[in-house]
């Protein structure tokens, strides 16, 4: 999915807009008829390799669905992302709703009912057919018939989007690469638990990060459309901002938690290891986190990603020549810190490549206000891990932390969320005072706007 799919996706996310529906339907018809192409070659491509009786690990049936299963997911991605676009909320949490719903009603009961995974994978195409169609109204954009499609927007889009899928397959090639290794070095066994740290951390950052982006890099290009580049790029600075004051705490309020999260969710046999592994990953976690959600973006919105493969490769060359150098022990500590430090050179280049353009930065004073909250933090939660550790243990470090965070947000306004915080707040009470009108009450840009960083 992401090396076919994605990149359209990637391009719905940063050409299509309200504003774009309602002026250029051709943007609309050439995203579409780039997923019908694609879907074609991908559907070709697999009936032409069952056809040819070449040996699969699945039987026929099954991997036509797990094709079409790939096909519906990568579809849905594309939709959600038409609806952030246009900053439909409900919409949005409709499509999300809709389609879990069904899914576990469809996928997970298909598969305990029928007791086979080809009943799995049908409820999972019809589970995001029902959400589609739940939304069909708001996701139909008249005038957007396939003969608008344009093979010029076409190749801009790919010229667009192509550099960030192949920029993360790079990445994804690193961890891939070192399991690889441990499993011939050290055997299966410890690529397990090396694995499963990485998992577990990289889910985490992603999924924190993502949530952030679903949000934030829109509303960059909402300011493009409607301000221009520069308030654009003040935006994405601001966005900067935001997503360095949660992830880095986050990564180090992680570490922190480790022996009582360990102790409750990771299985024992992978105890004790997965601690190690992780903290030793964490680092290059939180600098992977960054650049895809913090310093991609200021090349996405200029719309000059290349930049990214450049940095992508040095993450690499990195990583193989650490591998090379460093002492190897008994287990696979040395290409933990090899995947680690690589993923941080790959941001310290994309760094230095991002100030060659003369970028709009964060303001030093939310850099520094950020470094001491997560300072103070961590020095707050370190007698902590002396203590058994539980969900007890675990809870009073949460509260702490998540408690010191909050109150150098407030105290000192990082990244303007004070402000917002409180403008949310009161527009929230007044509208619980007063009834909305109908039209009010629609879909809405109903999106905290970010105050622009002051020079």
């Amino acid at each position: 999915n992401s090396a076919a799919f994605d990149w359209i996706r990637l391009a719905a996310t940063r050409f299509y807009a309200e504003r774009t529906r309602r002026e250029r339907p051709q943007v609309r018809a050439t995203l579409d008829a780039a997923f019908a192409m694609i879907s074609a070659v991908v559907g070709v491509v697999a009936l032409t390799v069952i056809l040819a009786g070449i040996k699969l690990q699945l039987s026929p049936a099954l991997a036509s669905l797990s094709v079409a299963a790939a096909v519906a997911n990568a579809l849905y991605d594309y939709h959600t992302a038409l609806v952030r676009a246009r900053f439909l909320d409900r919409t949005y949490g409709r499509l999300i709703l809709t389609k879990n719903v069904l899914a576990l009603a469809l996928t997970v009961g298909g598969a305990w009912w029928f007791g086979s995974a080809k009943f799995a994978l049908i409820g999972w195409c019809l589970s995001v057919a029902g959400a589609l169609a739940s939304a069909s109204a708001a996701l139909t954009d008249p005038g957007a018939s396939p003969r608008r499609a344009s093979g010029a927007l076409m190749r801009d889009y790919a010229r667009y989007g192509v550099p960030i899928i192949t920029a993360l397959v790079l990445y994804q090639l690193i961890p891939l690469a070192n399991r690889m290794l441990t499993t011939s070095l050290y055997g299966f066994s410890e690529t397990g638990q090396f694995s499963l740290a990485f998992d577990i951390g990289v889910r985490l950052v992603a999924a924190i990060g993502s949530t952030l982006d679903v949000l934030l890099f829109q509303i960059a290009v909402q300011f493009d459309e409607t301000h221009g580049s520069d308030r654009a790029r003040q935006q994405v600075a601001h966005n900067m901002t935001v997503v360095f004051a949660v992830v880095l705490p986050t990564c180090v309020g992680c570490w922190m938690v480790l022996p009582s999260f360990e102790a409750l969710v990771v299985p024992a046999d992978f105890r004790g290891p997965f601690a190690h592994y992780l903290g030793l990953l964490l680092p290059g976690l939180c600098a992977f986190a960054l650049i895809q959600y913090a310093i991609n973006p200021l090349f996405q919105i200029v719309k000059r990603t290349m930049p990214l493969i450049a940095a992508a490769l040095v993450a690499c060359a990195v990583d193989a020549g650490l591998i090379l150098v460093l002492p190897r022990g008994n287990d696979a500590s040395s290409l933990a810190i090899a995947q680690a430090a690589a993923l941080i050179a790959g941001s310290t280049a994309l760094l230095a490549i991002a100030a060659a353009s003369r970028p709009v930065w964060p303001k030093l004073r939310d850099v520094l206000v950020t470094l001491v909250s997560t300072a103070t933090m961590a020095g707050l939660l370190l007698p902590f891990r002396s203590m058994t550790p539980g969900l007890g243990t675990l809870s009073i470090e949460i509260a702490v932390g998540v408690g010191v965070v909050v109150a150098f947000v407030m105290i000192f306004d990082l990244a303007g969320l004070r402000q917002m915080a409180l403008s949310r707040l009161r527009g929230g009470a007044a509208r619980r005072r007063t009834p909305r009108p109908p039209e009010v009450a629609a879909d809405s840009l109903s999106v905290p706007r970010a105050r622009p960083p002051r020079s």
